[in-house]
């Protein structure tokens, strides 16, 4: 027989529970009617007692019927309610009332256990949200989720600050409006070199799936090794350091002890041959023995900066003053917006200082101008020094220690800089101007939260 919309056969008819109660109810005090019926008519009774016994038999029967058909109607109302309740989320209300042991009883503590075990796996399901939630936050590594139509839906802080917009801008965004469409099919894990600009160091790339609602979801992990690998490096330096300053200072003070020593003696004793050519010979032993104590002081700063004494600082008069203590060329301070932050004031001002003197540097031979600037944004002060130079010819080797452009440089500066930067929970970036002539440093510091 062909069925009918929802899976019934045509031809039949189907009552509800309620009503097939209903009829069970009347049809099972039918024949006891008719029998009642019958005993009546054979005996000697009036109309009036027949036609009364009827109506009162007749009252309870049907009476009987639909307090049956209310009962029920009333269970499954109640169990209809509890269930449309657990399924609009509301798991707060109970089920009660009935007769212990029976089967209503039961049908009401199954419905209350759902309703228990549901809140208990919302709460846990909200817990581990929050969890999650507060893990992506504070993880320094950059995620972002990717549905079947290569949009972004899901990305964390880090993810963006890799990109440097935040992720009411991303979210919907297709990856190849992101410019991570590439990575998506790329080889996997492996090591990719500033794939955002110079912002960004060396990210290891990982990729994975996972499913959603029941599709499936792409996941891109990129993780900032280039701190990991700046800190190796930079312990590597310190212990170079402290080596070639433990050595070479224990040859130098001799040294320049006794250069002076006998640049003394010969002073004293008259007609020596050639006193004048010695004299020299023996200050310039003692000045260049100095000028290498100092050197290798300066670079002991990398293996003994202290850490940063935080306090309250204003960025607009700490900015004015480093543009004052430079006479070489003037520096222009564009920003009039004061920012408060907290920073060690001795360290930040040494890094500025340093920052502003390349800048000054870089500036003399073209007889360009050098700016600083800053704006607030996601939760950072970024402060830019910009110059009109001729650039940077390389940008891979300005942090790395001894290694200088500049033909009077120790190679400290900016190695130096950015370690206070870090130390701050900020970062140091150097990098050519792209609409112009010249370089730009930025500076990110987080603001007081």
């Amino acid at each position: 027989m062909p069925a009918a919309r929802g899976g019934r056969p045509r031809g039949r008819v189907y009552w509800s529970l309620e009503q097939a109660v209903l009829a069970l109810a009347l049809l099972g005090g039918f024949p006891a009617a008719i029998a009642l019926a019958w005993i009546a008519a054979g005996q000697n009774y009036s109309f009036e007692v027949r036609w009364t016994l009827a109506a009162v038999v007749l009252a309870v029967w049907i009476g009987c019927a639909a307090a049956a058909y209310h009962m029920i109607t009333h269970v499954l109302y109640l169990a209809a309610n509890l269930l449309g309740a657990l399924h609009e989320g509301d798991y707060s209300i109970r089920g009660t009332g009935a007769k212990p042991g029976s089967a209503v009883d039961l049908v009401m503590k199954e419905i209350n256990s759902l309703g228990d075990t549901l809140q208990r796996q919302r709460s846990e399901a909200v817990e581990s949200t929050a969890l999650l939630t507060s893990v992506m936050g504070a993880i320094d590594v950059a995620v972002f989720a990717f549905d079947m139509n290569e949009q972004l839906v899901l990305a964390n802080p880090a993810a963006e600050r890799l990109l440097g917009r935040p992720s009411a801008e991303l979210l919907g965004l297709s990856a190849r409006e992101l410019r991570l469409d590439r990575y998506l099919t790329a080889d996997a894990p492996r090591l990719i070199d500033r794939p955002f600009g110079p912002g960004s160091g060396r990210l290891e790339l990982r990729r994975s799936t996972f499913r959603r609602d029941g599709k499936p979801h792409r996941l891109l992990v990129f993780a900032d090794l280039s701190r990991a690998l700046r800190e190796e490096e930079q312990q590597a330096w310190q212990r170079i350091v402290r080596v070639l300053s433990h050595e070479i200072n224990n040859s130098l003070t001799p040294i320049k002890s006794i250069a002076h020593s006998i640049k003394r003696m010969i002073s004293r004793v008259p007609d020596v041959p050639r006193a004048s050519e010695i004299q020299d010979g023996l200050m310039l032993i003692e000045s260049r023995s100095g000028a290498l104590g100092r050197f290798l002081r300066a670079y002991a700063q990398l293996a003994r900066l202290p850490r940063p004494q935080q306090q309250s600082i204003r960025l607009l008069p700490l900015a004015r003053r480093i543009a004052e203590l430079e006479n070489r060329a003037p520096v222009d301070v564009r920003a009039h917006e004061d920012v408060q932050i907290n920073a060690d004031p001795d360290q930040l001002e040494q890094l500025l200082i340093n920052i502003v003197r390349n800048a000054v540097d870089a500036t003399i031979e073209t007889s360009g101008r050098v700016w600083m600037d800053w704006r607030q944004t996601d939760g950072y002060v970024e402060l830019t020094i910009e110059d009109e130079g001729p650039g940077l010819p390389d940008t891979s080797n300005l942090f790395v220690p001894f290694f200088t452009t500049k033909p009077t440089g120790s190679g400290i500066g900016l190695a130096l800089s950015r370690q206070i930067a870090e130390a701050h929970g900020g970062t140091l970036a150097l990098e050519n101007r792209p609409d112009a002539r010249g370089c730009r440093a930025t500076l990110r510091l987080p603001l007081p939260v």
